[in-house]
């Protein structure tokens, strides 16, 4: 048993001109991509690399279909429909033909595939951020929190150039607007679809009280003043679907698992809050993947089914609304129970199917934060604060509302709702607390520092990264399955598939990446091995 799998975050940033509020954040979207891609410390030196879209297959449905392409939301479409998902275990060199110089001259997409393994990019108005895969929760965990620093090198290279752009880690703009922090877990194949709604719905329901940001206001609008859990939670307005932009379900049936298909399943969550606190983050990620294992091992007890919801769309709203932990949800065997009762039934379902099994370090951690966390959060929910990001914020904003007349209809308490997802350093509320001593850290900044440079070592980021950091003037273009390569001397390009997350590792290619001469040179070791 084991909390560990192949994981990746992904970000979509808020983002504003403090010169001009109302300019095109597409614009300054692109302003952040093209510059970071061009002179930030990981963007490999040889300007932005493409995006390799040979494995996007973004209409393909769990459920056994495929959404037609003209049926299809623009908003859906972010593959290219001129290079499809390839079919099966794709493991050999594939040749292709190289584009000519008018093609290399249409426009694109703002893209920069970083040296840690990341994606930097332009998604609708905003730039997101997509983590390398790693390999456990803890490494999802830093380079995540990569992510963040990326962001801040970013805007000052910006403020260099005198533009005066700001960065905010949010979901939400306090306009009805939303934007999506997602997640990705690599699963078993085998599991039953149908298994995963049932048994994840009331799950990512009331997961929030662990990891929500926290949000000022209540309604997509913020109708009603108030505070509420999770900044995304008002948007959930289906129980499961495709979309990701609108109609947003619990759960996700997007099956594009960027991997062997036959094997794998990627699980794409968007209901998770942008967490900056560390502790909040490994609790989402962790507790996630440990009922992903409970899914998998088969040895679902019988008392997880006390844990099913009458109306989870209406409960998703409903554990949001209430801060204070007590209200109770309706099941569907006709009880009410609160949040935390729901999370603890998991957590002991994981516990029972557990017995006596060995556990690993990563495994053991996410099992005892889980139920500490839990049980602070029934007994004095304050005592969170420091590892609870939600928590943090209610706190500091129920004071402020307290000295400012008492209502959560306030100006101070909407610009500080705002500051606390300020990236900027000087201006950020997480980064004060963090210097006070007063948010549990997994890691100090010079690790973060190091994994925006460095990719991940165990899974096949590791070699798309270090290509890019060894030679990235050869490479013509790199996705999360695969990498392209322009070698001097060859007719067409040369693309490497990696259809298997756990291969493509440092142990496995370190040394023949670091001892090549050329890229020429690293193909030879890389198909005489």
């Amino acid at each position: 048993m084991t909390v560990r799998r192949g994981i990746g975050l992904e970000t979509e940033f808020g983002i504003i001109d403090a010169d001009d509020p109302r300019a095109n954040p597409i614009v300054l979207s692109t302003e952040v991509v093209d510059t970071y891609g061009g002179r930030g410390s990981a963007a490999g030196g040889a300007g932005a690399i493409r995006w390799d879209y040979h494995g996007e297959d973004p209409l393909n449905d769990a459920r056994g279909y495929r959404l037609d392409r003209a049926s299809a939301h623009p908003s859906q479409l972010t593959d290219d429909p001129d290079t499809p998902a390839p079919p099966g275990d794709a493991t050999e060199l594939q040749s292709i033909r190289r584009p000519s110089d008018e093609e290399l001259a249409l426009p694109r997409a703002s893209n920069a595939v970083l040296t840690n393994g990341a994606r930097l990019y332009v998604d609708h108005a905003h730039p997101e951020y997509s983590s390398p895969e790693v390999s456990n929760p803890r490494e999802a965990i830093l380079w995540d929190r990569a992510g963040d620093m990326i962001a801040v090198e970013a805007m000052d290279l910006l403020k260099d150039s005198g533009r005066n752009l700001v960065i905010y880690k949010n979901n939400v703009d306090g306009k009805g607007a939303t934007y999506g922090s997602h997640e990705n877990y690599l699963m078993d194949r085998d599991v039953e679809f149908s298994d995963i709604v049932r048994y994840l719905t009331p799950f990512f329901v009331t997961r929030p009280i662990l990891c929500g940001t926290g949000r000022l206001g209540l309604g997509q609008q913020s109708q009603k003043p108030g505070f509420q859990i999770s900044q995304r939670a008002d948007y959930v307005e289906n129980d499961v679907g495709l979309e990701t932009t609108f109609n947003r379900p619990i759960i996700n049936t997007r099956d594009e698992p960027h991997s062997e298909a036959d094997l794998y399943r990627r699980l794409h969550v968007i209901n998770g809050d942008a967490n900056q606190f560390d502790v909040s983050n490994l609790l989402k990620v962790g507790t996630t993947s440990l009922v992903l294992w409970l899914l998998e091992s088969g040895r679902l007890p019988l008392s997880l089914d006390s844990a099913m919801m009458f109306e989870p769309v209406r409960a998703s709203w409903e554990v949001s609304h209430d801060p204070t932990l007590t209200r109770k949800v309706d099941m569907q065997d006709g009880s009410q129970r609160t949040a935390i009762e729901i999370q603890q039934i998991y957590l002991d379902s994981i516990l029972e199917a557990l017995g006596d099994d060995d556990v690993d370090f990563d495994t053991r951690e996410i099992l005892d934060i889980w139920q500490e966390t839990l049980d602070m959060l029934s007994t004095d929910l304050f005592a969170a604060s420091g590892r609870v990001e939600w928590i943090a914020k209610y706190q500091m904003l129920d004071s402020l509302r307290q000295r400012t007349g008492g209502s959560w209809d306030n100006d101070k308490l909407r610009a500080f709702d705002l500051q606390w997802h300020d990236l900027r350093p000087e201006r950020s509320i997480v980064n004060r607390l963090d210097q006070a001593g007063r948010v549990e850290r997994v890691f100090h900044p010079e690790q973060v520092m190091w994994a925006t440079r460095n990719a991940p070592e165990s899974t096949r980021a590791y070699l798309r990264g270090g290509l890019i950091r060894r030679f990235a003037e050869n490479v013509m273009a790199a996705g999360w399955d695969g990498i392209t390569l322009d070698v001097p001397g060859y007719d067409s390009l040369v693309r490497i598939p990696l259809m298997h997350p756990e291969r493509a590792t440092r142990k496995l290619v370190g040394d023949m990446l670091e001892q090549a001469e050329s890229v020429e040179d690293f193909l030879v070791r890389l198909t005489s091995a």
